[in-house]
């Protein structure tokens, strides 16, 4: 059985495009893009997975999340 991880994702309004991107810091590069939040955080998974399975083909150690989220009001 293949270990389920959790990773934080960072979801951008995108004026431009009219919808969302979504980016996961612990996996560089693994991005993706939706019209609307819902749309984009499944694109998301999806890109994660794919992602995750491309690395393991590579043989490349798979991260683990470190980060933790931290809103600051200013």
């Amino acid at each position: 059985m293949a270990v389920r991880r959790t990773y934080t994702v960072v979801l951008h309004r995108d004026e431009g495009y009219k919808g969302y991107w979504v980016e996961v810091p612990a996996l560089v590069g693994c991005v993706s893009q939706g019209k609307t939040k819902q749309k984009a955080l499944r694109n998301i998974k999806e890109a994660i997975a794919l992602h995750i399975q491309s690395m393991r083909e590579d043989g490349v150690p798979i991260p683990v999340e470190q980060s933790s989220i931290v809103e600051v009001a200013a």
